[in-house]
């Protein structure tokens, strides 16, 4: 991996400008490519934050996380703010390099401070979207932490949103799974916010058109992004063309699917988190009673699963895995002697040892 504090490869150190307060402040040059409603998500996002403390945004280059640190930049120069760029450099595409001067570029003209880090992307049985977005997230926090940024900010838009929604429903992932992706989520000590989750990407692209005439700078295009062997890519050069002709408002429609789906997965999680104790939960909340949980009726089972791997920042299973894993909890011996239940997801193993199902990193057993 690349040294957290400077760029990977002796890429040019963008400047170390800090933003002022916003009294007396310089004119920002960049203020004609602004949208209003994006700058007011941001300004939302971060309205929280006191001043004199760091912010971070996830740096791809693209399109959408360039326009991102824009809006960001000029809201953390409205807080007295300080802005930090992060880039994963995943080396899976030939302009990769390429893509990490621009991102540096960009953060010189934004007047941020930019931090990158090489990462080498392990393919296993997740597939190589998952994979990556794995190696991605963890490098993020790592640099994060390193930057001391607890509040990290996402480009994921209502046109992604709608995409997860609808990849979710074709992997059965259930009804509360259709909560997608969440504006706000607490992993690996970092808050990460996604504050364009209502936002269409018409809008940001429209801003990225307009920063390039002032600039001079261009977003970078991910050749993935249109490759249809992936999942996403596949939907959004076969299938959205169709939805997009017969029914155009999708994107919102299942946008506030999302919004409905999260709703009731917190009325579901509040429940949950009252009987949670009664399943003898482990100070980390890695672990829990495989008796207790037993005991519970077969829909709260599910629930409390869901729940647990909730708070532990890892995704839902499809329907299908989570009821093979259902069917081996409830069959395995009460102290899980008859015999291994090793069930792997993402990068974990989920396990039963001395009556107790507990969750532990994949490095931890193999």
């Amino acid at each position: 991996m690349g040294d957290s504090r400077k760029p990977a490869d002796r890429t040019p150190r963008s400047g170390k400008r800090r933003f002022p307060a916003a009294s007396g402040a310089a004119p920002d040059p960049w203020q004609p490519a602004l949208d209003p409603a994006l700058l007011h998500a941001l300004d939302a996002a971060l309205a929280a934050r006191p001043g004199d403390t760091a912010v971070g945004v996830a740096l791809s280059a693209g399109a959408d996380s360039a326009m991102l640190a824009l809006h960001a930049a000029q809201a953390a120069r409205r807080r007295g703010l300080r802005l930090h760029c992060f880039h994963i450099h995943h080396g899976l595409q030939a302009g990769a390099d390429g893509w990490l001067i621009q991102a540096h570029r960009l953060a010189g003209l934004l007047g941020a401070d930019c931090h990158s880090r090489r990462v080498a992307v392990a393919v296993d049985g997740r597939g190589m979207e998952a994979a990556a977005r794995d190696a991605r997230y963890a490098a993020l926090a790592g640099l994060a932490a390193h930057a001391g940024v607890g509040h990290l900010l996402l480009a994921h838009h209502q046109d992604d949103q709608a995409e997860t929604v609808l990849l979710r429903l074709l992997r059965g992932t259930g009804p509360l799974g259709l909560a997608a992706m969440r504006p706000v989520m607490e992993r690996d000590g970092l808050v990460w916010s996604r504050p364009w989750l209502d936002q269409p990407r018409a809008a940001i692209l429209d801003c990225a058109r307009r920063f390039e005439a002032l600039s001079g700078w261009r977003p970078v295009s991910d050749p993935s992004n249109g490759d249809a062997r992936y999942a996403r890519a596949a939907l959004r050069t076969g299938l959205a063309p169709v939805l997009d002709a017969r029914w155009p408002a999708w994107r919102e429609t299942l946008a506030r699917h999302a919004q409905q789906a999260r709703h009731l997965s917190d009325w579901v999680d509040e429940a949950v988190r009252d009987e949670w104790p009664a399943l003898d939960p482990s100070a980390d909340g890695r672990a829990f009673s495989l008796a207790a949980w037993r005991a519970l009726p077969a829909p709260r089972q599910v629930a409390v699963l869901r729940h647990w791997l909730r708070a532990l920042g890892l995704r839902m299973p499809t329907e299908a895995r989570l009821q093979a894993w259902l069917r081996q909890l409830r069959g395995v011996h009460a102290l899980g002697h008859d015999r291994a239940v090793r069930l792997g997801h993402e990068g974990v193993w989920i396990l039963v040892r001395r009556g107790r199902v507990l969750c532990v990193p994949k490095t931890q057993v193999e």
